[in-house]
Parts: C-alpha cells; structure tokens; sequence
C-alpha cells in the first residue's frame, strides 16, 4: 500500500478513489496500449503515486512530452518531485476537462494519447462528457491516436459514442481486478464514423 495515496484517500475519497497502487501486471498492460514509436505527446489523467507514469516515462522516446493532469495538490508536488530530473515530464494540477486549453497553451496541436485511471464511474455525466469530449477534440487526428483508461467498470462506453473505434479487455490480477478499455479517435483507414466494436 502507498502511505501518501491511503492519506489522501483519507482526506479526498471521492476524489483518490484508489488506495493500492496498480499491479505490475495491470501497468505493463496499460503501457502496452501505446506505440511509443510515433507517441510525441502523451497525456496521463490521475496519475496518483506515478506508477503507470514511471513505466510510461522509461519507455517513451528522449523528445517526448509527458503531461500530468493530477488534481489532488500533494500528489501533483509528490509527482514534481519526483520526475524534477527528467524535463520530458511536466505536471499540471489541474482539471481533465481542461486538456484541450494546456495543449494550446503549449503550442501543441494535439496528443498522441490519454491515459486515464480517474474514477468516471463517480463524476456526474455533464463532467463525463466534457472530459471525454475534450480527449475527444484533443486527440491526433489517425488511427493510432486514442483514450486509454482503466476502471472497475465499463460503464463510460455508454456516454464515448464519439468514438469510433472500442476495445476492452479485463486484467485480473489487480486489487480490484480491472477493466482496460481503448477508445481510438478514428476507425481502422481513417474513417472516422461512429460505431463501436464488441469487447
């Protein structure tokens, strides 16, 4: 168990919704979602502790971008701690739903991928969507660009209508076992219609 993610489920439950990081199994699988070939930006929501944001770093190309979207403000300074020596990772405490206005800020037109452990089950389904349809306007415009995310449910496929393309697979070895769902940005040959593949 990490002592400052079970302090700040104490403090925040609502918000920290995990107090046991992710198995290493459920990291390599997440990881594994991401073409780290062509990733030039990627951005993680909620990396709480930074479990999945140290394997995301180790594999990531030398001049990638790595944003963290972490709201909780001593795990924002945890995480700036512990990334202050690689300059490819910035953290931002700030709100998901404000992906789209940090990328112009930076002058990039778009990322790569968003990776996602934020607890949608527990938001309202006005903040659902704008969160989805920010990662939605955010993303790459091909094939490869997509929303990786990780939940005890695979109930935001619901409300993902946006995009085209869903993949979801379980990993049990986690406490609590998860589901890794890919929502892609665009069909396989670039088409971009609505549709959504089974899991």
């Amino acid at each position: 168990m990490s002592s400052i993610l079970f302090k700040r489920f104490l403090a925040r439950p609502l918000q920290v919704a995990y107090i046991v990081p992710s198995s290493k199994a459920l990291v390599r699988k997440v990881a594994g979602k991401i073409d780290y070939s062509k990733a030039r930006t990627i951005v993680e929501f909620g990396p709480g502790e930074g479990c999945h944001t140290r394997e995301i770093a180790k594999r990531m190309r030398a001049d990638a971008k790595l944003l963290l979207f972490e709201i909780d403000h001593e795990l924002a300074e945890h995480l700036r701690k512990q990334f202050a020596h690689d300059p490819r990772v910035e953290v931002l405490c700030q709100d998901a739903a404000k992906l789209r206005e940090e990328l112009q800020k930076r002058n990039i037109d778009y990322c790569d991928y968003v990776v996602s452990g934020i607890p949608f089950s527990i938001l309202d389904v006005d903040l659902k969507r704008r969160i989805l349809q920010a990662v939605h306007d955010s993303l790459a415009p091909n094939e490869d660009a997509a929303f990786v995310i990780y939940q005890c449910t695979n109930e935001l496929r619901q409300h993902a209508t946006m995009f085209p393309r869903v993949h979801s697979e379980f990993c049990w070895i986690n406490l609590p076992p998860m589901i890794v769902t890919v929502y892609y940005k665009q069909e396989l040959g670039g088409n971009g219609k609505n549709g959504h593949q089974p899991a």
